[in-house]
């Protein structure tokens, strides 16, 4: 069975016997990562001070107004939420059917709370990439907000299920009556190439598409007896109180959206760390040695930013919540004819110019300027050379022209690392 999420604790042998044979790409505690010892420089980590002082104040009035009013401190829309009922965290015992837990995302941000228990924060730094914090609400005014930095996360959320470096965690299970998991899909896989069939089994969806075994494996729950697995389609907000949660929703987009995230950060910081661990042993320089494994680093990300090996859609594809998808537009760069990365299709593919809008995340930003310059230089080769290069063929003309455009005028970058390869 799958493992869930943080829960390899139980598994701590294995984990660290594993550790021990990494490469130094891949062991993120030692130097040059330095993971425990750097520098904080991830969005969270810069306010959480501020949080804990009462700086920036809090609604403690009650479970659900404190998350409510966390979320719109920390830019995370509310209409992001997605509910997952699979008893993964370092909670697992708190959830259920009965009370699942909620989870909210931005691009560099993602907060877990269930009702009862801790809030869960991944925030994503540049350099390093997942920083994973817990803390209590508090239940009273004058009670201090004490935010610990969670180092149990590191037994999921640094081995094989993200990659090797500390990333983002998604799994998809049919949960038995009691959450354990009874059968596991895409197991230590992530991102919008993981077939739709095989993923969001254990949480609660909804929206068009939505419907169990129509197109993926949410809202069900299982029994297993004498090898035959039986399953039971759940309806949402039937099983637990919606009213103590932030949203009515669980919305297909959000998880379509959250899915394509977690593929990027894992194969972004896995570039970073190839190349912050070359420099580390050339001295500061690239060692010969080392140039074809950054070479298909830098291949690797540009093929997830084009969307080359994307899944597509089933007939009728998706449609969001409105207000989910009128926060997921707020951040959107355009360029002078109002075209953005940040347009969503929804109908055969996610988005309409089929660049991720991730290309302007922290992560991608906190690239090692010679890794960050390989990769844009192989998207922009990509997308002028179109069906006669391995990562566009699937790109029409008038796409690769539009998504050229685009990241000219909204990216900084680009025109610099472009023009420097003509």
């Amino acid at each position: 069975m799958k493992r869930s999420i943080c829960l390899a604790v139980l598994l701590a042998g294995g984990v660290w016997t594993a550790r021990a044979e990494r490469e130094l790409w891949q062991d993120f505690k030692a130097a040059p990562h330095n993971y425990w010892t750097r520098p904080l420089r991830d969005r969270f980590s810069l306010v959480k001070e501020d949080l804990a002082s009462g700086k920036l104040a809090l609604d403690r009035r009650s479970e659900k107004g404190f998350v409510q009013s966390l979320l719109k401190a920390l830019g995370v829309p509310a209409s992001s939420q997605m509910l997952v009922f699979s008893a993964t965290s370092l909670q697992l015992s708190l959830i259920s059917t009965r009370n699942p837990r909620a989870l909210y995302f931005s691009d560099d941000l993602y907060v877990g709370w269930m009702p009862g228990g801790k809030v869960e924060m991944v925030s994503l730094d540049p350099e390093l990439g997942g920083i994973y914090y817990i803390f209590e609400i508090p239940r009273s005014e004058g009670a201090p907000l004490q935010v610990e930095r969670s180092n149990r996360c590191m037994n999921c959320h640094g081995a094989a299920d993200s990659g090797w470096v500390p990333g983002l965690v998604i799994s998809s299970v049919v949960p038995g009556p009691n959450s354990g998991s009874l059968v596991s899909y895409r197991q230590e896989t992530l991102g919008h190439g993981v077939p739709l069939g095989e993923r969001l089994g254990g949480w609660m969806v909804t929206g068009a598409g939505a419907g169990a075994g129509k197109m993926h494996r949410g809202n069900v729950t299982g029994e297993l007896y004498a090898g035959t697995l039986t399953t039971t389609e759940l309806r949402f907000g039937e099983s637990f109180d919606l009213e103590r949660y932030p949203a009515a929703t669980s919305d297909l987009a959000a998880h379509l959206l959250h899915e394509h995230q977690a593929g990027f950060v894992t194969i972004a910081l896995e570039a970073g760390y190839r190349m912050r661990a070359a420099r580390h042993e050339g001295g500061g320089a690239v060692p010969l040695g080392r140039e074809g494994e950054l070479a298909a680093a830098a291949e690797k990300l540009g093929r997830y930013l084009l969307f080359t090996d994307e899944a597509a859609l089933p007939p009728g594809g998706a449609r969001g919540d409105g207000v989910f998808l009128e926060d997921f537009a707020a951040s959107r760069r355009a360029d002078g004819a109002g075209r953005s990365l940040r347009d969503l299709d929804l109908k055969t593919r996610l988005l309409q110019y089929r660049c991720s809008y991730m290309i302007y995340s922290a992560v991608f930003s906190g690239l090692d300027a010679e890794m960050k310059r390989r990769v844009l230089r192989r998207v922009d080769a990509a997308l002028q050379a179109g069906a006669e290069d391995a990562l566009s063929p699937h790109l029409p003309k008038a796409e690769r022209a539009a998504i050229r455009e685009i990241l000219a005028a909204t990216l900084p970058e680009w025109s610099a690392a472009v023009g420097a390869g003509r």
